[in-house]
């Protein structure tokens, strides 16, 4: 299975970059499943329903979540209804929509995707290890499913890279997203999961982690809350992974770097 993986879409920049790669992208790289972490879209801080709509008209099959799941209420009842938008596994039980879904892919095959939120510098919520653990309990890749991805969606590396060990040899695919600085730490490690730290966003580089930088930097200057961040709008460099399983095992085989337009140094897998 082959396998497109974008980080957090920050803005109007990073939603309309990414509606206009999607197509090539998946095209390109004869991709069978899309996730992209949309938890930033809106303004920065969450999601609308008419944008996760756009992604999925764009190709996404699954859009994940994180902490700002809920900055745009009118999203609570589309989450409950649509269950391609998951938001973290881990919430107290009773929260709205799911944090796991199995994809069906155009040829039959399925695929698991998990969004996991990380407790270090984040907001307390149930252990992500052990609420991990019991999902992927009720499945087996290569069996039930051709591959299971796991949106890690944490502040501390040291709490994804624990993560990423902790499962690795039972997943396709743990991957980073909430710092916005994609990772050079691509890999597949000893049991056969592809790992990265951080995808990295979907959003304009000249910025501070998505943000306009004067307003960003004035709050480390003054340590005063100062004026409400905006989006940078400009050029916007998409940025994820791009994964290739085993459909015998659902192991990975492959993991690259995705670094599309904007600023970053460019990178694209070949198929």
């Amino acid at each position: 299975m082959r396998i497109i993986f974008l980080g957090d879409v920050v803005g109007r920049t990073g939603r309309e970059a990414v509606r206009a790669a999607l197509p090539g992208l998946r095209a390109g790289l004869r991709a069978d499943l899309i996730v992209v972490n949309a938890e930033n879209a809106s303004h920065g801080f969450g999601l609308a329903p008419d944008m996760a709509r756009a992604l999925f008209e764009a190709g996404a099959d699954v859009i994940t979540l994180g902490n700002h799941a809920w900055d745009r209420k009118e999203l609570i009842p589309y989450i409950a209804e649509n269950p391609r938008v998951i938001r973290p596994l881990n919430f107290p039980p009773g929260t709205p929509g799911a944090g796991s879904v199995v994809a069906e892919l155009q040829d039959g095959r399925k695929a698991l995707v998990l969004n996991v939120m990380g407790r270090l510098f984040m907001d307390s919520l149930d252990c992500p290890f052990r609420t991990s653990a019991v999902e992927l309990s009720r499945h087996r890749m290569g069996g039930t499913v051709a591959a299971i991805v796991i949106d890690f969606h944490a502040e501390a590396s040291s709490e994804k890279m624990a993560f990423g060990h902790s499962f690795d040899g039972q997943v396709s695919l743990v991957v980073g997203t909430h710092t916005h600085s994609p990772t050079a730490d691509h890999q597949i490690l000893a049991g056969g999961t592809a790992y990265q730290t951080d995808a990295g966003m979907c959003g304009d580089y000249d910025s501070v982690i998505g943000m306009q930088k004067e307003g960003a930097a004035s709050r480390f200057w003054r340590k005063m809350p100062g004026e409400k961040l905006q989006p940078a709008e400009g050029d916007c460099t998409v940025c994820g992974v791009f994964v290739e399983t085993d459909d015998a095992t659902g192991l990975a085989k492959r993991i690259e770097p995705i670094r599309q337009g904007g600023r970053l140094s460019q990178t694209l897998p070949s198929v």
